[in-house]
Parts: C-alpha cells; sequence; structure tokens
C-alpha cells in the first residue's frame, strides 16, 4: 500500500536512497554486484540529467521526455573516442529500464503522487529507435562463422592451416616464428561455437570453469552459473562438446587457473578480450557471409534461430537462462523470407488433398 504521507524528497535523496537498496538486494541474491551497478550507474545519470536539487514528486512527463532525450544524445564514454548522439540502442533501452524502476519503488515508498513515466510521451522510434540495425545474424552468417570456426578448431588438430606448424621459414608477428605455446586457435573457435550455439551472456562465458563441464550418459553438459545466482545445464550440441574435448586434451596453456578460458600466458580471460576473439574468427569467414557482431549479437542469433526453428519457447527461455517467457520478446530478431517460409508450410494447409496441391502451386 502506498504510504499515508508524501515524502517530498529531491531527486538527488530518491536516488541515494534507491542505490542503497539495490546494493542491498546483491547480498540477498537477488541481482547479480554488476547488474546493481549498472542500475546505480543509470539513475545517477538520470539525477544528473534530471537536476539533483529538484524534487522528485515535481518531476513531470515532459521532464522524463527532457532527461530520455538528453541521454540518446550523450556521448558513450565507453567508446575510446566519445562522440556525441552515439548512445547505442540497447543503452537507450536499458537506461529508460533503469529509470522506470526507480519510479515504480517511488511510488511504493511515496516519493512520488503519480509515476511520470506513465506521461512520458517520447517513443522508442523519436529517440532513434531501440534497434536501429539487426543484431542476431542471418543463418547464411551464422554458418558462416560457424563453419570458419569449426575450420580454425580442424586445422590446429591436425596440423594444417594457421594453427598448424609453421612450414619453412615463414614468420609471425614481427618477424618472429610464432610459438606453438602462443596459438589460440582452438580457444577462439570453442568462445565462437559456444556463444553462436548456447547463447550465453559473455560474463557466463569467462566465469566458466574446467569443472563446470560434465558428462552425463554420454552427452557433454555446461553447468551456466548465471544472474541471481541461478545455474542451468545445457546439453552442448556434438560438434562443440568436440573441440571443447580437443581444447581441454591439447590446446589449453598448463596452469593452476580453474577458468576455461585462458589467455596463452595462463590467465583468465576478460570480457574485454571476447569481442576481439570473434573479429579474429571473422576474418576467416566468406566476405560473401560476414558481417561484424558483438558477443551479445551473438546471443541473439541463438535466441532467434532456435525460435524460428519452432523450439519450445520454454526450451529457449531455459537455455537462455531468463526467468521469465516474456524476456524472449527482446531477443528475438526478424529474419528475411521467415513469413514467406512460414505461409508456404502452412500447418492448417498440409496434406494430400486437392487444397494442399493447389497450395503448392
Amino acid at each position: 500500500m502506498r504510504p499515508a504521507e508524501l515524502q517530498r524528497l529531491t531527486v538527488q535523496e530518491a536516488v541515494d536512497r534507491y542505490v542503497e537498496l539495490v546494493r542491498a538486494r546483491t547480498v540477498t541474491g537477488g541481482l547479480s554486484p554488476a547488474t546493481a551497478e549498472v542500475y546505480v550507474r543509470d539513475v545517477r545519470t538520470f539525477a544528473e540529467l534530471a537536476g539533483a536539487d529538484r524534487v522528485l514528486d515535481d518531476l513531470t512527463g515532459e521532464d522524463v521526455d527532457a532527461v530520455l532525450l538528453a541521454f540518446a544524445r550523450k556521448p558513450d564514454g565507453r567508446r575510446a573516442r566519445p562522440v556525441p548522439g552515439v548512445q547505442s540502442a540497447a543503452s537507450q533501452a536499458r537506461f529508460r529500464r533503469s529509470v522506470s524502476a526507480l519510479f515504480k519503488h517511488a511510488v511504493l515508498a511515496g516519493w512520488v503522487q503519480i509515476n511520470p513515466m506513465t506521461a512520458s510521451t517520447v517513443t522508442a522510434r523519436e529517440r532513434g529507435g531501440l534497434r536501429p540495425e539487426r543484431r542476431a545474424l542471418t543463418r547464411e552468417q551464422a554458418r558462416g562463422l560457424i563453419g570458419a570456426a569449426k575450420a580454425l578448431a580442424g586445422a590446429a588438430a591436425d596440423g594444417s592451416g594457421p594453427a598448424g606448424p609453421v612450414p619453412g621459414g615463414a614468420k609471425g608477428p614481427r618477424g618472429r616464428r610464432p610459438r606453438r605455446d602462443q596459438r589460440v586457435e582452438v580457444r577462439d573457435a570453442l568462445i565462437v561455437l559456444l556463444l553462436t550455439t548456447v547463447g550465453p551472456r559473455v560474463s557466463e562465458l569467462v566465469r566458466a570453469n574446467v569443472e563446470d563441464f560434465y558428462v552425463n550418459d554420454g552427452v557433454r553438459y555446461w553447468r551456466i552459473f548465471g544472474k541471481g545466482g541461478r545455474t542451468r545445464d545445457v546439453p552442448l550440441p556434438h560438434d562443440v562438446a568436440r573441440v571443447l574435448d580437443a581444447y581441454l586434451e591439447h590446446a589449453r596453456p598448463r596452469s593452476e587457473e580453474k577458468a576455461l578460458l585462458l589467455s596463452w600466458r595462463g590467465r583468465r580471460l576478460a570480457r574485454g578480450d571476447v569481442q576481439a576473439v570473434i573479429d579474429r574468427v571473422q576474418r576467416h569467414v566468406d566476405p560473401a557471409r560476414r558481417r561484424s557482431v558483438t558477443p551479445h549479437g551473438l546471443r541473439h542469433t541463438t535466441a532467434t534461430h532456435l525460435l524460428a526453428d519452432a523450439v519450445d519457447m520454454d526450451v529457449v527461455r531455459r537455455v537462455l537462462g531468463h526467468g521469465d517467457l516474456s524476456t524472449l520478446g527482446r531477443y528475438r530478431d526478424e529474419l528475411p523470407g521467415e513469413l514467406e517460409v512460414a505461409m508456404r508450410s502452412h500447418p492448417l494447409l498440409k496434406g494430400d488433398g486437392p487444397s494442399a496441391t493447389a497450395a503448392g502451386n
């Protein structure tokens, strides 16, 4: 129930109290520390843009619109050279969700009488769109990337290609021959295959330890430790399990480190290293099937193609590690030609009768 008396807190006071609440949820396992810090950063940015000394209850829908537009034009500080007006679509959507969560709590806590988000009129399209370009790879692009990864792993295993012995006097970077213990082709192939076929969050991938992979009844499983302390056991496709075994047996550096993915120096791979790995494998893809993609874009690729192939939504939810089926909508991208395919194989027109024959003509 709403408190009897309204607390006229300033924006800064409300944000400070909300930040304490968000961080407290990490102690109980309700939020991961990384997610909590994203919320904290967003609401502090909101206070900066809205005016820290203004009373929270005085903010209107127009004020919220102004903040959303100001954030959309704000330089992306993660870029090496920030450029005005380049906040990514995902960042804009995330910021809006963070502000909305703040106001939902403010209503319950008695800090505002009416949630101004309900009066916000700036739409996602007016702010540049939440998805200016598709994030999921098409089937051909995804197969090209998977094919390049499998080829790299195979070349490393049989000694041919870039991962095998360097013939004659071939030189590596800076004129030196590449050392065998510095080659990472099998590891790179495994990273791309896991991201493309299983769709983990990049944080889940780099946190994975060798002991998280096990065999049950002849099937390789990955026990993924996800958000909020939740775990899920996902079976690996046969081709991916084979590359995993090759990596563990022959290509993983000897180290006391428990991490699955190691640098050639034997240290756990960082989140920021994963994009470079994808880009390296992309260089081996046919240019006609190549398109740049982020680790999160490969997560979208997994969801999109599993759902497009009529895999049960609850199965896809469990593979991706979501608690709610509704979240899948954010990970499902449109595929060119999918409507035509669906109508050609319409379930009500299947059969041997004249109608089916006519429909196929």
